[in-house]
């Protein structure tokens, strides 16, 4: 359904830290840096993930209500790319990594906002 998704950024250093490590913490690699477009993209298991200055050259800003997930294979990544990112900028937000039950099934995750500001979580049904 999705070909890609892309955030905003005001730090293109700061965003490329984050997500360099929270990537390279579930297997991922390096984004590949554009200068002249002021872009950083991410491909990894078929997907993009693109961040970016904004091209209308307004400060980046976060969407209120918005939450990028990204699947994961095991609980042990999770806390891998939770520990990376707060390591590399991030913060935390909501509850610590852990399950969480959704109906008959069990989710395991963990939130974190990037040096912008935008929710990430880290998912892995169980």
């Amino acid at each position: 359904m999705y070909s890609h998704n892309m955030v905003g950024t005001n730090d293109l250093a700061a965003s490329k830290r984050f997500y360099d490590a929270v990537f390279g913490a579930i297997g991922g690699p390096e984004g590949l840096l554009d200068e002249d477009k002021g872009r950083i993209t991410y491909i990894f298991r078929d997907n993009f993930f693109i961040v970016t200055k904004p091209i209308n050259g307004e400060p980046a800003c976060v969407a209120n209500g918005n939450t990028i997930g990204f699947a994961v294979d095991t609980p042990e990544q999770i806390h891998a790319w939770h520990d990376a990112g707060v390591a590399a900028g991030g913060t935390t937000c909501e509850d610590p990594p852990g399950p969480r039950p959704f109906g008959e099934a069990t989710l395991y995750l963990a939130y974190l906002r990037d040096p912008t500001g935008h929710k990430l979580c880290a998912l892995k049904w169980m």
